[in-house]
């Protein structure tokens, strides 16, 4: 039987473009490649997906499709 057991674990990635910045007033403002979804809704689109911790110990990045963005943007991982 294997001893390592559960060296996979699940992880969560966002997209990193969908943040909302905060102005110097304190006053929330959207990226300006969003300026056109504003107006509509924005969900906190996730992706799941596996990693095994031995091989990358660090936090993952990938391109990924972004709804919100409406183009293949970098997702990190998440905590």
């Amino acid at each position: 039987m294997a001893k390592n057991k559960g060296a996979r674990i699940i992880i969560t990635l966002r997209c990193t473009n969908c943040k909302k910045v905060s102005n110097d007033n304190g006053k929330t403002s959207i990226n300006s490649n969003q300026v056109g979804m504003a107006k509509k809704s924005q969900k906190k689109i996730d992706y799941t997906t596996t990693k095994n911790r031995r091989n990358t110990p660090n936090r993952l990045e990938l391109k990924k499709f972004c709804p919100n963005c409406n183009s293949h943007t970098e997702q990190k991982e998440i905590k």
